[in-house]
């Protein structure tokens, strides 16, 4: 499974991707917002920190302007994943960018019908909403496997991004039902190597040693 981090601050960007586990990162207007910066140069900045693909999203919402502002976020890096809604105007949208080779990222995603018809409009990834879909009362994680279930039968390219993620059990989950991608917040990601048991373990581990007097360096 590829771990993208969701987020646009550059700082939890920088120590997450020098640990050599961030695949991708994930972005929005929302998240943006909260930088408080220009949206373009905080863009420009991510994808030079991260190698790989970085979702910007359009603000449009008629076809014609998505695919103009897709083209023109297109431009500020190669490693750009142009983000726009599944709707129908965002489906005709990602056609067009797709066609142009450009990588497309279709949000918002919230049936299995839905992840289809993204997957036909040549998507690269898909973003099915677990949390939102759990907060319904929903099940996100069926919508996962509903997806993966369709996408294989038809050898769709197109990867699977769960996203709305909110917990270390969302991501085993995820990885269990087959999703290619988790997009994760930061405190999130961190917290997947976090265990009772582990830090327990190397409370003893340090208590004998030290009872050793012997140093490695």
């Amino acid at each position: 499974m590829k771990f993208f981090v969701d987020t646009a601050d550059i700082a939890e960007i920088r120590d997450l991707a020098a640990t050599g586990l961030v695949d991708g990162v994930t972005t929005n207007p929302s998240l943006v917002a909260k930088t408080g910066r220009n949206f373009i140069e905080v863009i420009e900045e991510i994808c030079s920190v991260v190698a790989g693909p970085v979702s910007a999203e359009v603000t449009a919402l008629d076809s014609v302007a998505m695919i103009e502002e897709g083209r023109k976020l297109a431009k500020i890096a190669k490693n750009i994943a142009v983000k726009v809604p599944l709707t129908w105007d965002g489906l005709r949208a990602c056609k067009a960018l797709a066609g142009e080779g450009t990588m497309v990222n279709v949000t918002l995603c919230f049936s299995a019908n839905q992840a289809l018809l993204a997957a036909k409009a040549g998507a690269s990834f898909i973003s099915p909403f677990i949390g939102r879909l759990d907060d319904i009362n929903l099940d996100g994680m069926e919508l996962i496997h509903d997806i993966r279930t369709i996408y294989d039968n038809y050898d769709f390219p197109t990867e699977i991004l769960a996203a709305s993620i909110r917990s270390a059990n969302h991501v085993k989950e995820a990885a269990l039902v087959g999703a290619d991608v988790a997009t994760v917040p930061p405190g999130v990601l961190r917290g997947l190597a976090n265990h009772p048991l582990t830090d327990k373990g190397l409370e003893l581990f340090l208590a004998d040693w030290k009872k050793t007097g012997q140093k490695i360096l």
